[in-house]
């Protein structure tokens, strides 16, 4: 961490930040992500219907 001293001698501490990583814009989405992404939507749609059928 990174700490420097402000007027009044208070100290300020920066956290180290984590190293940014770029994406390229064709990357493929695997199996797993599209897995993911329909168990989500049929979670998403089970919690509706939970709450039509509770109200």
């Amino acid at each position: 961490m990174q700490v420097t001293t402000e007027d009044g001698g208070r100290l300020n501490a920066f956290a180290k930040e984590p190293r940014m990583e770029v994406i390229e814009a064709g990357s493929n989405r695997g199996p797993g992500t599209q897995l993911m992404l329909i168990s989500g939507a049929v979670l998403v749609v089970a919690l509706m219907a939970v709450t039509v059928v509770i109200s």
